[in-house]
């Protein structure tokens, strides 16, 4: 397989902790005594319905991205409630230079996709959701997201 056949990804963009409600700014805290810097901070409505916080490690690509339930509908609250009531890895994010050609490979090849098309994201971002029973032959257990940044922005917003 060639590497122009092969979605693309660059890097680990985040990681996604789901947070209980009430509890981010004590998790940001403990984030920042560890020397994460926050970078971003947005109330993501529609069906997402959550607080995020994305902390930077370091000075690298690298974010880890808490999630704060606003309501009971959120997803996010529903994985807590199906957790027993605690937080915890939410999702993993993968970054893309080019999001629809790694839709379209990933769509091609097998994967279980949420989204029927890339939509927008938080911080300027084009995403999408692929199922934690990632293939018909292999689940991989954990929501993944795919991300591009947008095109104008350096780093982070």
């Amino acid at each position: 397989m060639s590497l122009e056949q092969v979605p693309g990804f660059l890097f680990f963009d985040h990681v996604a902790v789901s947070v209980k409600a009430g509890d981010l700014e004590a998790q940001v805290e403990a984030y920042r005594a560890l020397g994460f810097t926050e970078v971003h901070r947005e109330d993501v409505l529609g069906g997402d319905q959550v607080r995020e916080v994305l902390l930077q490690v370091g000075d690298g690509p690298n974010l880890v991205q808490l999630l704060e339930p606003l309501n009971a509908e959120s997803p996010v609250a529903k994985q807590i409630e199906k957790n027993g009531g605690r937080g915890g890895l939410a999702h993993v994010a993968l970054r893309v230079a080019d999001i629809q050609k790694a839709y379209d490979y990933m769509r091609e090849h097998g994967f279980k996709l949420i989204d029927k098309a890339p939509r927008k994201g938080s911080r300027g971002t084009t995403v999408f959701f692929v199922h934690p029973k990632t293939t018909e032959r292999a689940a991989f257990g954990y929501l993944i997201e795919v991300v591009q940044e947008n095109n104008h922005a350096g780093q982070h917003a």
